[in-house]
């Protein structure tokens, strides 16, 4: 995630521009298809769910890698 500057918007338990990564958990917690969502999110970035700013695109970020990003944010204990 720190080699993807994914904390350049997003801290732990913190907000900065977007939503901190304990706040996804509790959003997502508990869905089936959370790491799917989520893994699609990292990739095709966003905007309006979190508020105004918007999450650009990480296309770079492999598939199993964004797999990844998404079960560490939804292992956090909200």
């Amino acid at each position: 995630m720190q080699r993807n500057n994914c904390t350049a918007c997003h801290l732990i338990d913190k907000r900065k521009y977007g939503p901190h990564f304990t706040e996804i958990a509790a959003r997502y917690g508990g869905d089936a298809k959370a790491v799917a969502t989520l893994a699609a999110k990292i990739k095709a970035g966003g905007s309006g769910v979190w508020g105004e700013d918007p999450m650009p695109p990480q296309p770079q970020v492999s598939d199993k890698d964004a797999q990844t990003m998404a079960r560490l944010i939804l292992a956090l204990k909200p």
